[in-house]
């Protein structure tokens, strides 16, 4: 791809290393902010900028806030008494989608993995076992996606939570194995929530 300007060019770059965005789309975005009012420009970099200089993980669940502690812990409408385990922000949203679920969340930023290096030291595990020990806690959910490595994951909690008084179940598997959470559709997500089962 041959660009007439070196800043058209690092424009496209950076916008091609998002996830998802291939060089000609890239090229689209960046066309488009160049025909914009130059302060739509600086509003896109000063929301990014702000983004990710203020965003923080919460220190509940470590899900993504403006704040220490995110907005769904601080919610007084959701039920404390159960919490859902599960990989990924991304999967947060996609049950939050659902509408199914007003418990609490708990993010573990990934699932044991011994080939690619990952461990139960590397995910945000000791805080899911300190918060089960707490007695508002009746019921842990695991919504972990159906791989390999996400049933050791689970099999390794269930036995980590075996010492709590917790109830622990996991989502039914309208999830089909080997699929990623995050792509399920709404309702079959949202039914896998609703029909969970005791581990």
């Amino acid at each position: 791809m041959q660009f007439s300007s070196r800043l058209i060019e690092d424009a496209v770059n950076a916008f091609a290393s998002l996830p998802g965005i291939g060089k000609k789309t890239a090229l689209r975005l960046v066309l488009d902010l160049v025909q914009r009012p130059t302060e739509d420009s600086v509003q896109l970099a000063r929301s990014i900028a702000g983004m990710r200089e203020n965003i923080q993980h919460c220190i509940t669940c470590g899900n993504l806030s403006d704040q220490t502690v995110c907005a769904i812990c601080r919610d007084r409408r959701r039920d404390t008494s159960i919490i859902c385990v599960v990989e990924s922000i991304r999967d947060v949203m996609a049950i939050e989608d659902t509408q199914q679920y007003r418990g609490l969340y708990h993010v573990l930023g990934g699932v044991i993995s011994p080939i690619e290096g990952i461990g139960p030291a590397d995910l945000n595990i000791d805080t899911l076992i300190s918060r089960a020990k707490s007695e508002e806690v009746e019921e842990i959910i695991m919504a972990i996606s159906p791989t390999i490595e996400g049933e050791t994951t689970i099999f390794y909690l269930n036995k980590q939570l075996a010492d709590t008084a917790v109830q622990v179940s996991s989502i039914a598997r309208g999830v089909s194995f080997g699929g990623e959470l995050e792509y399920a559709d709404e309702v079959t997500l949202g039914r896998s929530i609703v029909a969970r089962r005791k581990l």
